[in-house]
């Protein structure tokens, strides 16, 4: 299970659980009633859904130019759409309580839940009646959504348009999870037959090593995998092996990324040389801190092995780059590529999802992929008002850019998701935190909208629940709180029972709050006198209407984990569109990395360094100094 929260904190300067590159790349037409009326099935093609609407179907959007992708648009606060909606909130706003829309409307959790029904792996259960909104807000909600041309861009990016405009590249990960084989296109090629030939690599590969056909250079077979690479090269894989430890079959799976040499060290200390397979993960095999990392491995490795000639059999390599591969020592027959569409924090679907594969077994990547193209048909297919990542996206804007919301929190009831909301941190951050346009952009050169969120939670909620859930139901600045539910089991244990309990609990006590008049009785009832009583009372108000989504599925399997992580990616493509932000290039990322190769070298020269601002020069002749 997962909580999921956003607070307004523009003053503030705390930074919690943020990756150091994920936070540079953050730092009008008919009226008609919204009215949901579905239980969602899954098929072959596509899940359908059905809507009942008071008047005339919405037409199309029209057709998404990628050379002028935000051409067309009004800016997101002239739209007549989000003016619409700026005025309702402006009048209506802060009288949107959400238990006394319960009172009024016992259907309320019908007309505002989805649920999707996969093949074989039971319900996905989407509940958003928890939340500030009515009929007209939904109405008005999704009138933005066209508006902003989601249905257009959703299309541009499945056909293979290159909606990633300042890089100028397709963005094709869906690509990867195709199951349906279809042709997609990118430059006038059909991109499936590579990609299938990657898949039928990781396959092949898969079933030696977990069969134990794949012997190290004594002859031994695998039993670990140590996977070497950054950003999406490491948080998808580590997120995907943590939530799938149920299925495993394979070798033993252990990430590296931080630069720092503990982590590495602190790795190797536990594994035998002659046992460990090594992935190296870097598309151009010239990542810094990757190929540091790898060397490093290397060379305690051939401690032990001696014959760099045994390299091939202990080190693969994820990457585009054969003559730096085979450089290496790593057999060019062992890289597996992948292409510049996939962007690194979508690359799980693949060859970067090796490690996935040989820890859970080939046929469960298969059926991660699987569910992938699930939440793809359903995004694709279904109607907006029906559609749960274009839900999650637009009640996020409603959260952010109406009410002030800024900070989400994922907070997982499920143990072994307890590193979805991490992978999230980054491909919220990553994604969203920045602007596409000058015309978006203030005076100071920053967005004068809201757009990418700030997100933290990346521990499980029952371990999160005292310090987080103590302040989002009293602190002034919290603004929303999304719950997400998810558990390997449905409550057949005493511990599921009481995990269930408590997160069902939380849910309702945001909603409902605790009033003076509340306290006051409970007290009272209580015997306290009443001196202590006055003094007490304030300090057990909470004030409630606090919005909470819940996502809840039967079991996380690897289809239903794939079905998530695509919902989640989707709504972070859905805001992106709404705030017209690119969300697939990084160059806040790659300012980082410029700078580091600047500074790389000063710190290696032992004269003093002045070249920087005083802080910096400050703080990098301090470390020449001392360390």
């Amino acid at each position: 299970m997962m909580y999921d929260m956003i607070s307004e904190s523009k003053d503030s300067d705390c930074v919690t659980n943020y990756s150091p590159l994920s936070y540079l790349k953050s730092c009008c037409g008919h009226r008609r009633s919204f009215k949901i009326s579905k239980v969602v099935p899954a098929t072959a093609a596509a899940p359908t859904t059905t809507i009942t609407t008071a008047s005339a179907s919405h037409s199309q959007s029209p057709p998404h130019h990628p050379d002028d992708s935000m051409e067309g648009k009004a800016f997101l606060t002239e739209e007549p759409a989000y003016k619409n909606l700026k005025q309702y909130f402006d009048n209506n706003g802060s009288k949107l309580n959400i238990l006394q829309m319960f009172k009024e409307d016992a259907g309320r959790f019908k007309k505002y839940s989805v649920t999707l029904k996969t093949p074989s792996d039971g319900d996905i259960l989407f509940d958003f009646s928890k939340n500030r909104i009515n009929s007209e807000v939904m109405k008005l909600l999704m009138d933005l959504a066209r508006a902003r041309k989601i249905e257009a861009s959703r299309d541009a990016m499945f056909s293979g348009e290159k909606i990633n405009f300042t890089e100028g590249r397709a963005v094709l990960h869906i690509a990867l999870r195709n199951r349906s084989n279809t042709p997609v296109m990118v430059n006038g090629e059909d991109v499936m037959p590579s990609v299938n030939a990657v898949l039928a690599h990781m396959k092949e590969f898969c079933g030696k090593v977990i069969s134990g056909d794949w012997k190290g250079y004594t002859g031994r077979s695998i039993t670990d995998v140590v996977n070497i690479g950054i950003g999406g090269s490491d948080l998808g894989p580590l997120m995907v092996t943590e939530a799938l430890k149920p299925y495993a079959v394979g070798p033993n799976v252990h990430f590296v990324s931080n630069i720092d040499g503990t982590h590495m060290a602190k790795t190797l200390k536990i594994l035998n040389a002659e046992t460990t397979l090594f992935i190296i993960a870097s598309k151009t095999f010239t990542t810094q801190e990757t190929i540091t990392n790898a060397t490093s491995a290397k060379n305690w490795f051939l401690d032990t092995a001696k014959n760099p000639d045994t390299v091939a059999k202990h080190f693969v390599a994820l990457s585009t780059n054969a003559p730096k591969v085979k450089a290496f020592g790593i057999d060019e027959a062992n890289m597996f590529g992948f292409w510049d569409w996939v962007g690194g924090r979508y690359s799980l679907w693949s060859a970067i999802g090796l490690s996935i594969a040989l820890h859970v077994g080939y046929d469960n990547f298969e059926k991660l992929l699987d569910g992938a193209h699930f939440m793809d048909n359903h995004f694709k297919t279904a109607p907006l008002e029906e559609n749960l990542p274009v839900i999650l996206a637009m009640l996020g804007v409603w959260y952010s850019n109406f009410y002030g919301a800024e900070t989400h929190a994922l907070l997982p009831y499920d143990q072994y998701l307890h590193r979805f909301a991490a992978y999230f941190q980054q491909g919220d951050m990553e994604s969203n935190g920045n602007i596409s346009r000058p015309q978006c952009m203030d005076s100071r050169g920053r967005p004068s909208y809201e757009t990418g969120t700030h997100r933290v939670g990346a521990v499980p909620a029952s371990n999160r629940a005292r310090h987080l859930l103590q302040l989002i139901p009293r602190a002034t600045r919290i603004r929303r709180l999304l719950c997400t539910a998810k558990s390997t089991t449905i409550a057949t244990t005493s511990t599921q029972v009481l995990l269930m309990a408590n997160f069902l609990a939380q849910t309702e006590a945001l909603m409902k709050g605790k009033t003076k008049a509340e306290v006051e009785a409970e007290l009272e009832k209580a015997g306290m006198p009443e001196d202590q009583k006055k003094r007490i009372t304030p300090h057990k108000v909470f004030e409630g209407n606090r919005p909470t989504n819940s996502i809840m599925v039967e079991h996380v399997t690897p289809f239903t984990l794939g079905a998530l992580i695509v919902m989640y990616e989707m709504k972070i493509f859905t805001q992106g569109i709404v705030w017209d932000v690119n969300s697939f290039d990084q160059w806040g990322v790659e300012l980082g990395k410029q700078l580091a190769k600047a500074i790389e070298p000063e710190l290696q020269d032992k004269n003093p360094v002045s070249s920087h601002d005083p802080s910096t020069n400050g703080l990098i002749n301090f470390i020449k100094n001392h360390l």
